[in-house]
């Protein structure tokens, strides 16, 4: 089975979930910021943001040859470098990391895209567990409205349109969000992962996820102020490039 047994890092790994419009990266700032006020060591990092990757995968999109098994590949080769030198080590230094999207995202975008979900969760099988997972529950009419208000165009992938779901970009892009929606339906049920009604007003959300975080960090004792001499001798061995390290 996946994600059966918990990391053994003194560090804690919480991350957020949620289709495109759901607010979820909006709450996890907030988390970043109030958990930094409070004195706790914080490193945030988001999907798909790898440098080792990026060029690849926005050329494949630019060309529009990404076939779904490449684009799967390619996200999880994104992930491979992210979780190594981003991820692994400020859990193993005793860090909170904060991941805006983690292999859920793939888990439901990709078997939209068609891949078979058991060959998706072996691909990335190489991951650690997270302590603490959020899902930003949001109705597809709301999100569809958030996404479209603030987008002037969808970009080709974005919208699906390597699917054929629809020749309209918009229609595309609300076919697309509300396959990916079911399918995180199945990976909360199957992962447990702990839902968050994002229709509520957001300080109403913040105040629930802290909530929930806070308790999960009792007894965490890594401050800010018992960390900098371990940080330091950690990422000197690690040899972390200083843009990537927290």
């Amino acid at each position: 089975m996946f994600f059966q047994d918990s990391h053994k890092f003194p560090g804690k790994l919480i991350i957020v979930e949620g289709i495109d419009g759901s607010g979820k990266s909006t709450q996890v700032r907030l988390l970043h910021s109030f958990l930094e006020s409070k004195g706790y060591p914080v490193f945030m990092t988001e999907w798909n943001s790898s440098e080792v990757i990026k060029k690849t995968t926005k050329e494949g999109k630019k060309k529009k040859s990404l076939t779904p098994t490449t684009f799967s590949l390619l996200h999880a080769t994104d992930f491979a470098d992210r979780l190594f030198y981003q991820i692994l080590p400020p859990l193993k230094a005793g860090m909170i990391v904060l991941a805006d999207r983690y292999v859920y995202t793939a888990f439901a975008r990709d078997a939209v895209r068609g891949a078979h979900p058991a060959w998706v969760r072996k691909v990335y099988n190489f991951a650690a567990r997270p302590d603490l997972a959020f899902y930003f529950k949001t109705p597809l009419a709301t999100a569809i409205d958030r996404i479209l208000s603030g987008r002037p165009k969808l970009k080709y992938y974005e919208a699906g349109l390597d699917l054929n779901l629809a020749s309209n970009s918009e229609e595309s892009f609300k076919i697309f969000q509300g396959m990916i929606l079911k399918e995180y339906d199945r990976i909360v049920a199957e992962f447990g992962l702990t839902v968050v009604d994002a229709t509520l007003e957001i300080e109403e959300q913040q105040q629930m996820v802290r909530e929930v975080v806070m308790q999960q960090l009792q007894g965490f004792t890594t401050k800010r102020r018992n960390y900098a001499k371990r940080n330091k001798v950690f990422w000197r061995r690690f040899a972390l490039p200083q843009d990537k390290r927290p």
